[in-house]
Protein backbone atom coordinates (compact mmCIF):
# COMPACT_ATOMS: atom_id res chain seq x y z
CA UNK A 1 0.00 0.00 0.00
CA UNK A 2 1.38 3.32 -0.99
CA UNK A 3 1.97 5.92 2.08
CA UNK A 4 3.92 9.07 2.07
CA UNK A 5 1.26 10.86 -0.11
CA UNK A 6 0.44 14.63 0.70
CA UNK A 7 -3.25 14.85 -0.02
CA UNK A 8 -4.95 18.40 -0.18
CA UNK A 9 -8.90 18.46 0.09
CA UNK A 10 -10.62 21.44 -1.05
CA UNK A 11 -14.25 20.26 -0.74
CA UNK A 12 -16.25 21.38 1.89
CA UNK A 13 -15.53 18.17 3.96
CA UNK A 14 -16.95 17.61 7.94
CA UNK A 15 -15.40 16.10 10.43
CA UNK A 16 -16.89 12.60 9.25
CA UNK A 17 -16.32 13.28 5.96
CA UNK A 18 -12.38 13.55 7.17
CA UNK A 19 -12.60 10.11 8.81
CA UNK A 20 -13.84 8.36 5.99
CA UNK A 21 -11.16 9.33 4.08
CA UNK A 22 -8.32 9.02 5.97
CA UNK A 23 -9.08 6.04 7.19
CA UNK A 24 -9.23 4.70 3.57
CA UNK A 25 -5.88 6.08 3.00
CA UNK A 26 -3.93 5.90 6.43
CA UNK A 27 -0.15 6.87 6.43
CA UNK A 28 -0.69 9.82 4.35
CA UNK A 29 -0.95 13.64 4.97
CA UNK A 30 -4.07 15.32 4.49
CA UNK A 31 -4.52 19.14 4.31
CA UNK A 32 -7.60 20.21 4.46
CA UNK A 33 -8.74 23.99 2.47
CA UNK A 34 -11.36 25.25 0.47
CA UNK A 35 -11.16 26.54 -3.33
CA UNK A 36 -10.81 30.15 -2.06
CA UNK A 37 -8.08 29.29 0.01
CA UNK A 38 -6.13 26.92 -1.59
CA UNK A 39 -2.56 28.14 -2.41
CA UNK A 40 0.07 27.87 -5.29
CA UNK A 41 2.70 26.76 -2.06
CA UNK A 42 -0.26 23.72 -1.16
CA UNK A 43 -0.80 22.66 -4.34
CA UNK A 44 3.17 22.56 -5.10
CA UNK A 45 3.25 19.90 -2.77
CA UNK A 46 0.47 17.92 -3.30
CA UNK A 47 0.42 14.11 -4.90
CA UNK A 48 -2.79 14.25 -4.79
CA UNK A 49 -6.38 16.88 -5.24
CA UNK A 50 -9.30 16.03 -3.77
CA UNK A 51 -12.10 18.36 -5.06
CA UNK A 52 -12.42 21.07 -7.84
CA UNK A 53 -9.01 23.15 -7.74
CA UNK A 54 -8.63 26.15 -9.17
CA UNK A 55 -7.55 25.33 -12.60
CA UNK A 56 -4.75 28.32 -12.95
CA UNK A 57 -3.08 26.83 -9.96
CA UNK A 58 -2.80 23.64 -11.38
CA UNK A 59 0.18 25.09 -13.38
CA UNK A 60 2.26 25.14 -10.06
CA UNK A 61 1.24 21.06 -9.97
CA UNK A 62 5.04 19.52 -9.77
CA UNK A 63 4.14 16.64 -7.93
CA UNK A 64 0.53 16.23 -8.75
CA UNK A 65 -0.35 12.42 -9.79
CA UNK A 66 -4.15 12.47 -9.44
CA UNK A 67 -7.57 14.50 -9.04
CA UNK A 68 -10.31 13.58 -8.02
CA UNK A 69 -13.03 16.42 -8.83
CA UNK A 70 -16.20 16.90 -6.87
CA UNK A 71 -18.09 17.39 -10.00
CA UNK A 72 -19.34 15.35 -12.51
CA UNK A 73 -18.23 17.84 -15.76
CA UNK A 74 -14.28 18.60 -15.85
CA UNK A 75 -14.59 21.34 -18.46
CA UNK A 76 -11.68 23.30 -16.72
CA UNK A 77 -9.58 20.54 -16.24
CA UNK A 78 -9.52 19.07 -19.99
CA UNK A 79 -8.14 22.26 -21.39
CA UNK A 80 -5.30 21.14 -23.86
CA UNK A 81 -1.75 22.03 -21.98
CA UNK A 82 -2.96 22.14 -18.30
CA UNK A 83 -2.71 18.54 -17.17
CA UNK A 84 0.13 16.47 -18.47
CA UNK A 85 -0.77 13.07 -19.87
CA UNK A 86 0.50 11.37 -16.93
CA UNK A 87 -1.55 12.70 -14.54
CA UNK A 88 -4.93 10.23 -13.42
CA UNK A 89 -8.06 12.89 -13.43
CA UNK A 90 -10.99 11.26 -12.10
CA UNK A 91 -14.90 12.67 -11.65
CA UNK A 92 -18.13 12.57 -9.27
CA UNK A 93 -20.01 10.85 -11.73
CA UNK A 94 -23.04 8.92 -9.80
CA UNK A 95 -23.09 11.48 -6.97
CA UNK A 96 -25.67 14.01 -8.04
CA UNK A 97 -28.18 11.60 -9.39
CA UNK A 98 -30.75 12.68 -6.71
CA UNK A 99 -29.97 16.19 -6.28
CA UNK A 100 -30.36 17.04 -9.96
CA UNK A 101 -33.27 14.84 -10.47
CA UNK A 102 -35.47 16.01 -8.04
CA UNK A 103 -34.84 19.44 -8.76
CA UNK A 104 -35.99 18.70 -12.27
CA UNK A 105 -39.10 17.05 -11.19
CA UNK A 106 -40.30 19.86 -9.15
CA UNK A 107 -39.52 22.74 -12.09
CA UNK A 108 -41.57 19.79 -14.92
CA UNK A 109 -44.38 20.25 -12.14
CA UNK A 110 -44.31 23.64 -11.32
CA UNK A 111 -44.63 23.81 -15.52
CA UNK A 112 -47.20 21.60 -15.86
CA UNK A 113 -49.33 22.90 -12.76
CA UNK A 114 -48.70 26.72 -14.10
CA UNK A 115 -47.33 27.31 -10.34
CA UNK A 116 -44.53 29.39 -12.04
CA UNK A 117 -47.36 31.73 -13.35
CA UNK A 118 -49.40 31.60 -10.22
CA UNK A 119 -45.78 33.01 -8.14
CA UNK A 120 -45.90 35.84 -11.14
CA UNK A 121 -49.60 36.37 -9.56
CA UNK A 122 -48.99 36.63 -6.08
CA UNK A 123 -45.26 39.16 -6.84
CA UNK A 124 -47.99 41.17 -8.44
CA UNK A 125 -50.82 40.53 -5.92
CA UNK A 126 -53.42 39.91 -8.96
CA UNK A 127 -55.86 37.24 -7.81
CA UNK A 128 -56.11 35.18 -10.93
CA UNK A 129 -56.88 32.07 -12.26
CA UNK A 130 -54.67 30.72 -14.78
CA UNK A 131 -56.84 28.28 -16.73
CA UNK A 132 -56.24 24.64 -17.71
CA UNK A 133 -53.01 22.51 -16.55
CA UNK A 134 -51.73 19.30 -17.65
CA UNK A 135 -51.53 16.10 -15.48
CA UNK A 136 -48.71 14.80 -13.37
CA UNK A 137 -49.25 11.36 -14.77
CA UNK A 138 -48.87 9.27 -18.06
CA UNK A 139 -46.80 10.51 -21.48
CA UNK A 140 -43.10 9.50 -22.66
CA UNK A 141 -40.38 10.93 -21.64
CA UNK A 142 -37.27 11.05 -23.51
CA UNK A 143 -33.83 11.58 -21.76
CA UNK A 144 -31.24 12.70 -23.89
CA UNK A 145 -27.52 11.72 -22.41
CA UNK A 146 -28.82 8.52 -20.06
CA UNK A 147 -25.97 8.67 -17.60
CA UNK A 148 -26.72 8.54 -13.82
CA UNK A 149 -29.08 11.89 -13.50
CA UNK A 150 -31.06 10.67 -15.91
CA UNK A 151 -31.59 6.97 -14.95
CA UNK A 152 -32.12 8.67 -11.74
CA UNK A 153 -35.10 10.72 -13.24
CA UNK A 154 -36.32 7.91 -15.20
CA UNK A 155 -36.80 5.77 -11.37
CA UNK A 156 -38.70 8.56 -10.38
CA UNK A 157 -40.62 9.47 -13.44
CA UNK A 158 -41.82 6.02 -13.79
CA UNK A 159 -44.20 6.40 -10.69
CA UNK A 160 -46.29 8.54 -12.64
CA UNK A 161 -46.72 6.03 -15.36
CA UNK A 162 -44.34 7.51 -18.11
CA UNK A 163 -42.82 5.31 -20.48
CA UNK A 164 -39.43 6.25 -20.76
CA UNK A 165 -37.23 6.17 -23.98
CA UNK A 166 -33.23 7.03 -23.62
CA UNK A 167 -30.57 7.97 -25.67
CA UNK A 168 -26.95 6.90 -25.36
CA UNK A 169 -23.59 7.47 -26.99
CA UNK A 170 -23.54 3.58 -27.73
CA UNK A 171 -25.76 1.13 -28.21
CA UNK A 172 -26.27 -1.63 -25.11
CA UNK A 173 -28.23 -3.45 -22.56
CA UNK A 174 -32.22 -1.64 -21.44
CA UNK A 175 -31.18 -0.36 -18.13
CA UNK A 176 -34.11 -0.76 -15.06
CA UNK A 177 -36.79 1.71 -15.55
CA UNK A 178 -36.48 2.44 -19.41
CA UNK A 179 -38.58 1.49 -21.97
CA UNK A 180 -36.02 1.84 -24.94
CA UNK A 181 -32.53 3.10 -25.54
CA UNK A 182 -31.83 4.63 -29.07
CA UNK A 183 -28.78 6.17 -29.87
CA UNK A 184 -28.56 10.04 -30.90
CA UNK A 185 -29.09 8.97 -34.75
CA UNK A 186 -32.71 8.39 -33.64
CA UNK A 187 -33.77 11.91 -31.94
CA UNK A 188 -35.24 13.35 -34.89
CA UNK A 189 -37.56 10.54 -34.95
CA UNK A 190 -38.14 10.50 -31.18
CA UNK A 191 -38.94 14.27 -30.29
CA UNK A 192 -42.14 13.65 -32.04
CA UNK A 193 -43.51 11.22 -29.51
CA UNK A 194 -41.80 13.00 -26.36
CA UNK A 195 -44.22 14.94 -23.74
CA UNK A 196 -41.27 15.86 -21.78
CA UNK A 197 -37.54 15.80 -23.19
CA UNK A 198 -34.73 16.46 -20.42
CA UNK A 199 -31.73 17.13 -21.62
CA UNK A 200 -28.06 15.77 -19.78
CA UNK A 201 -25.69 16.25 -22.62
CA UNK A 202 -22.24 17.36 -22.14
CA UNK A 203 -20.63 20.65 -23.58
CA UNK A 204 -18.83 18.75 -26.87
CA UNK A 205 -18.39 20.23 -30.21
CA UNK A 206 -21.16 17.06 -31.08
CA UNK A 207 -23.98 18.02 -28.38
CA UNK A 208 -23.83 22.23 -29.33
CA UNK A 209 -27.41 23.42 -30.50
CA UNK A 210 -28.25 20.19 -30.68
CA UNK A 211 -31.77 21.40 -29.60
CA UNK A 212 -32.57 24.45 -32.27
CA UNK A 213 -34.61 25.68 -34.54
CA UNK A 214 -35.35 22.96 -36.54
CA UNK A 215 -35.59 20.53 -33.57
CA UNK A 216 -38.27 22.25 -31.73
CA UNK A 217 -40.45 21.74 -35.10
CA UNK A 218 -40.32 18.50 -34.73
CA UNK A 219 -41.36 18.23 -30.95
CA UNK A 220 -45.20 18.53 -29.65
CA UNK A 221 -47.07 21.95 -29.12
CA UNK A 222 -47.46 20.40 -25.68
CA UNK A 223 -43.91 19.20 -25.05
CA UNK A 224 -41.81 20.88 -22.43
CA UNK A 225 -38.31 20.64 -22.41
CA UNK A 226 -35.58 20.21 -19.25
CA UNK A 227 -32.18 21.31 -19.24
CA UNK A 228 -29.44 20.31 -16.62
CA UNK A 229 -26.35 18.85 -18.80
CA UNK A 230 -24.91 22.18 -20.36
CA UNK A 231 -26.49 25.01 -21.37
CA UNK A 232 -24.85 24.84 -24.74
CA UNK A 233 -26.91 22.11 -26.20
CA UNK A 234 -30.15 24.49 -26.25
CA UNK A 235 -29.86 27.51 -29.11
CA UNK A 236 -31.03 30.03 -26.48
CA UNK A 237 -32.69 32.94 -29.42
CA UNK A 238 -34.08 29.60 -30.84
CA UNK A 239 -35.43 28.86 -27.52
CA UNK A 240 -36.83 31.66 -26.80
CA UNK A 241 -38.67 31.80 -30.68
CA UNK A 242 -40.34 28.36 -29.96
CA UNK A 243 -41.47 28.92 -26.77
CA UNK A 244 -42.90 32.98 -27.86
CA UNK A 245 -44.33 31.05 -30.87
CA UNK A 246 -46.34 28.50 -29.02
CA UNK A 247 -44.09 25.43 -31.10
CA UNK A 248 -43.13 24.13 -27.56
CA UNK A 249 -45.41 24.39 -23.97
CA UNK A 250 -42.69 25.23 -21.87
CA UNK A 251 -38.86 25.13 -20.83
CA UNK A 252 -37.59 24.26 -17.24
CA UNK A 253 -33.12 25.27 -17.47
CA UNK A 254 -30.93 24.86 -14.54
CA UNK A 255 -28.55 25.71 -17.25
CA UNK A 256 -28.09 28.52 -20.03
CA UNK A 257 -26.22 29.91 -22.93
CA UNK A 258 -24.80 32.06 -22.10
CA UNK A 259 -24.03 31.40 -18.30
CA UNK A 260 -24.69 33.37 -15.86
CA UNK A 261 -27.64 34.85 -18.25
CA UNK A 262 -27.45 38.86 -18.58
CA UNK A 263 -29.87 40.49 -16.80
CA UNK A 264 -31.23 41.90 -20.15
CA UNK A 265 -31.35 38.99 -22.18
CA UNK A 266 -34.89 38.22 -23.14
CA UNK A 267 -35.54 34.86 -21.71
CA UNK A 268 -35.54 35.81 -18.39
CA UNK A 269 -39.41 37.79 -19.68
CA UNK A 270 -40.71 34.47 -21.46
CA UNK A 271 -43.25 33.16 -19.46
CA UNK A 272 -43.29 29.92 -19.45
CA UNK A 273 -39.67 29.19 -19.29
CA UNK A 274 -38.75 28.73 -15.45
CA UNK A 275 -35.06 29.09 -14.78
CA UNK A 276 -32.65 28.30 -11.95
CA UNK A 277 -29.41 29.45 -11.79
CA UNK A 278 -26.88 26.27 -12.07
CA UNK A 279 -27.59 24.79 -8.93
CA UNK A 280 -29.32 21.81 -8.93
CA UNK A 281 -25.75 19.82 -8.93
CA UNK A 282 -24.19 21.35 -6.00
CA UNK A 283 -23.96 20.52 -2.79
CA UNK A 284 -27.42 21.73 -1.67
CA UNK A 285 -29.29 18.07 -1.91
CA UNK A 286 -28.08 16.89 1.78
CA UNK A 287 -27.05 13.50 -0.18
CA UNK A 288 -24.33 15.00 -2.48
CA UNK A 289 -21.68 15.88 -0.52
CA UNK A 290 -21.40 12.31 0.94
CA UNK A 291 -22.25 10.38 -2.53
CA UNK A 292 -19.02 12.72 -3.65
CA UNK A 293 -16.87 11.81 0.25
CA UNK A 294 -17.44 8.18 -1.11
CA UNK A 295 -16.63 7.84 -4.22
CA UNK A 296 -13.14 9.78 -3.32
CA UNK A 297 -12.60 7.49 -0.30
CA UNK A 298 -13.39 4.24 -2.48
CA UNK A 299 -11.10 6.21 -5.23
CA UNK A 300 -8.33 6.77 -2.58
CA UNK A 301 -8.51 3.21 -1.46
CA UNK A 302 -8.18 1.90 -5.03
CA UNK A 303 -5.16 4.03 -5.44
CA UNK A 304 -3.17 3.47 -2.53
CA UNK A 305 -3.62 0.07 -3.31
CA UNK A 306 -2.65 0.06 -6.81
CA UNK A 307 -6.07 -0.87 -8.69
CA UNK A 308 -7.37 0.88 -11.32
CA UNK A 309 -9.88 3.82 -10.42
CA UNK A 310 -13.32 4.46 -10.74
CA UNK A 311 -15.06 7.12 -12.85
CA UNK A 312 -11.60 8.21 -14.89
CA UNK A 313 -12.39 11.47 -17.21
CA UNK A 314 -12.22 11.19 -21.48
CA UNK A 315 -9.88 14.43 -21.96
CA UNK A 316 -11.56 14.57 -25.29
CA UNK A 317 -15.10 14.96 -23.85
CA UNK A 318 -14.72 15.63 -20.16
CA UNK A 319 -17.18 13.33 -18.87
CA UNK A 320 -16.74 9.61 -17.65
CA UNK A 321 -15.54 7.31 -19.87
Amino acid sequence: MKTGKDILVVMPVEEGHKKTLEESAPGNTFIYTSYEKASKEMVRKANIILGNIDPFLLYEAENLEWIQLNSAGADDYVKKGLLKDDILLTNATGAYGPGVAEHMLAVLFSIQKKLHLYRDNQNQCEWQDEGEVMSLRGGTLLIVGLGDIGLYFARLMKNFGYRVIGIKRRPGEVPQDIDEVHTMEDLDQLLPEADVVLSVLPDSKATRNIFCKERFEKMKSTAILLNAGRGSAVNTEDLCQALISGEIYGAGLDVTDPEPLQSQHKLWNVQNAVITPHISGDFHHPATLYRIVDIAAGNLRRYMEGEPLVNIVDRKTGYKK
